[in-house]
């Protein structure tokens, strides 16, 4: 799988990641869980490493730290998690239980999620990190409206990572959100790849264009998550499934060619919204 380097560090992270919004909260029965091991097995196998999750997202953090300490031999994941509170106090004990239901001692990446309480919590994470808790820290925000603090916090607050909106179809980040995370040397983790599915609605029943052979695309997933990645400031995006045959038609995109500029701009204007 395509990898591309944490700017701050040059670590590398494949650029088919994980995400666990509403797919991994989930109860506790086999039967629920089961698939989603099978998801964790197959990711992991294939080569993905970042697995990104929120206090916010239920019981997803303990539904994937519970299957990552059963998975036995398989590589350890990138985890990512969230603070999602107010107040230093509050924001510790959140990561605290964080780190608890995700089976560890040390967070990969710790992000404030949607700059809640941005300026209490960045401290501390840069005092976290200094004391090994947590290995990167970063920033999130699901709105373009947003944009301009997440800019600014990159130039500013010294972050290695930032999460944001971006997909074939919502390229306002590609303005510039996306060239100042390069200029300034921070990583960016790309969420909501498929517009929470709704670019599949876009196109059901349509045929793959001849295009996609190009690229290496096998289906539409595959079109849409290379087109993502193709954008060099890019990392890693991190669409979630529950589905085994998503994550493996997921894993396919991080494979063979991409698109080139030229071609990006074709993809681009047949998406136009």
């Amino acid at each position: 799988m395509a990898s591309r380097p944490i700017p701050r560090t040059g670590e590398l992270l494949p650029v088919v990641g994980l995400g666990t919004w509403l797919t991994f909260d989930v109860g506790a029965s086999a039967e629920e869980r089961a698939p989603l091991a099978e998801v964790m097995r197959l990711f992991l196998q294939g080569g993905g490493r970042v697995v990104d999750s929120s206090p916010m997202y239920g019981r997803a953090e303990s539904v994937a730290g519970d299957i990552v300490a059963a998975s036995g031999p398989l590589p350890r994941p990138f985890l990512a998690t969230k603070v999602w509170t107010t107040g230093k106090a509050q924001g510790e004990a959140q990561m605290r239980e964080s780190m608890r239901r995700l089976r560890t001692d040390r967070i990969d990446l710790m992000q404030v999620h949607n700059l809640l309480d941005w300026e209490t919590h960045l401290p501390v994470l840069r005092a976290w990190k200094e004391q090994g808790k947590i290995r990167h820290l970063g920033i999130t925000h699901y709105s373009p409206s947003s944009f301009p603090l997440l800019e600014k916090l990159m130039a500013t607050a010294k972050v290695d990572f930032v999460q944001l909106p971006y997909s074939i179809s919502s390229r306002e980040a590609e303005k510039r959100l996306l060239p100042a995370a390069a200029d300034a040397g921070v990583a960016v983790l790309v969420m909501r790849p498929f517009e929470e599915g709704a670019l599949f609605s876009a196109v059901r029943g349509k045929a793959l264009p001849p295009w996609a052979a190009e690229i290496g695309a096998a289906s539409w997933a595959q079109v849409f998550l290379k087109f993502v990645f193709s954008h060099p400031a890019v990392t890693s995006a991190i669409p979630a499934t529950r589905r085994p045959d998503h994550m493996a038609d997921n894993l396919a995109a991080g494979t063979g060619p991409f698109p080139d500029d030229r071609m990006r701009r074709r993809m681009a204007a047949e998406f136009r919204t």
